[in-house]
């Protein structure tokens, strides 16, 4: 499996920004199939972004209702790393951010879908 490490969390004002980096290495990420998801006291693991290979030079990217507008997905394959660049960051947006990837090609937004998970990052939005 592909090791993840997330990194770039913190504490921010409303209406802030923040951009999350995942490191991986034991694979490459070019074509494997990575998602971001937080998780928040009290909450279960929820679906903020997926990002898939479909061709040469494309990706496709969803994301979630929540956040749409707002985060923005990142691959550089030369680093090897996947970035997620919030915006407009709203208290409800505090969590506890994890990346993470698949191999399978299932076009899923859940959690048990994803094999390889970083560690979390804390990201903390003031009012």
């Amino acid at each position: 499996q592909v090791q993840l490490v997330e990194s770039g969390g913190g504490l921010v004002q409303a209406g802030g920004s923040l951009r999350l980096s995942c490191k991986a290495s034991g694979r490459t990420l070019s074509r494997l199939r990575v998602g971001w998801f937080r998780q928040a006291p009290g909450k279960e693991r929820e679906f903020v972004a997926t990002d898939r290979w479909v061709a040469r030079y494309e990706y496709t990217t969803d994301y979630a209702d929540s956040v749409k507008g707002r985060f923005t997905v990142f691959r550089n394959n030369l680093k090897n790393t996947v970035a997620l660049q919030m915006n407009s960051l709203k208290p409800e947006d505090t969590a506890i951010y994890y990346c993470a990837a698949s191999e399978s090609a299932i076009e899923s937004h859940e959690p048990a879908d994803f094999d390889s998970w970083g560690q979390g990052t804390q990201v903390t939005v003031s009012s």
